[in-house]
């Protein structure tokens, strides 16, 4: 009984350490958000300050005066925009291809597959002159559009393979019942494939969006004005030749963290689900 005790107690103190190590970095941002410029170049460092200020928060959202905070706003909003684009298309585009390469024989089909392997896998930094050249032919430098296709060209490899492994999973007998029942292939898709990989399918789009939202290489390169600018790149140009705006930096990150926190609670139970998903197979 005593071993069973020291073995429970042991296991609530690893996972209270665990939560601690994973959200100081979180705490550690809120209080930099709040805190005054001053006190956080302060030399000894105090964490309990006299004063706090929620005035960053309130001139990103509220202030149309402070420039600084008025570019991360419409940063926000671009960011937003591209992300639920890209994941949207990428699971539509990406799920047709994963159920062709699951389900459908055809020559080619395994050399197809890690060619999609291989381009979510090559640098962004080798193909980025030429790509340069391309989008600023057509004109789509400093564009949504651009950032969307790009960031398409990553996102959809990456949805291909991960829900092949959730279309590959599904018994043949539920196609076999549906094709006797006179369902065509877009059909049993719609109708059979596609709600019973629902958990996997909430759960690579979510990490689509992450993919989307998070992402800065592609973003610092194609776009240089309002009309693109997303939250990371945003965040990165608080950092001047003479002055590192902590407080703002810190302010951003809260913000830019809402709502990949808001889509991950509000599909918490799909997401667990899909993590497991895939792991039964015929």
């Amino acid at each position: 009984m005593n071993k069973r005790k020291s073995f429970v107690i042991l296991q609530y103190s690893g996972a209270v350490l665990v939560t601690i190590a994973t959200l100081a970095p979180f705490v550690w941002l809120f209080i930099s958000s709040i805190f005054y410029q001053r006190d956080l170049t302060a030399v000894p460092f105090n964490l309990f300050p006299k004063r706090i200020t929620f005035g960053r928060y309130v001139d990103i959202f509220i202030n149309p005066d402070n420039a600084t905070a008025y570019t991360f706003k419409i940063s926000m909003i671009n960011s937003l925009i591209v992300a639920f684009s890209v994941t949207l298309i990428a699971l539509c585009v990406g799920s047709l291809a994963a159920y062709a390469t699951a389900r459908l024989r055809f020559p080619g089909r395994n050399g197809l597959l890690y060619l999609f392997l291989f381009t979510y896998m090559m640098p962004p930094v080798v193909i980025v002159f030429p790509l340069y050249m391309i989008l600023s032919s057509k004109g789509l430098i400093n564009t949504r559009s651009a950032l969307t296709l790009l960031y398409l060209s990553m996102v959809i490899p990456y949805v291909v393979w991960v829900m092949r492994s959730y279309f590959a999973s599904i018994p043949k007998s539920f196609e076999d019942a549906a094709a006797i029942d006179g369902c065509s292939r877009f059909k049993s898709l719609w109708y059979i494939f596609l709600p019973i990989a629902r958990p996997g399918l909430i759960a690579t789009g979510l990490l689509s969006f992450l993919i989307a939202w998070d992402e800065f290489f592609f973003a610092l390169i194609f776009t240089s004005t309002l009309n693109a600018k997303t939250i990371p790149v945003a965040i990165s140009e608080f950092t001047g030749k003479h002055l590192v705006d902590y407080g703002m930096i810190a302010t951003g990150g809260m913000i830019a963290i809402i709502p990949p926190l808001l889509i991950t609670c509000f599909f918490q139970k799909y997401i667990i689900q899909g993590m497991i998903a895939g792991g039964l197979k015929e």
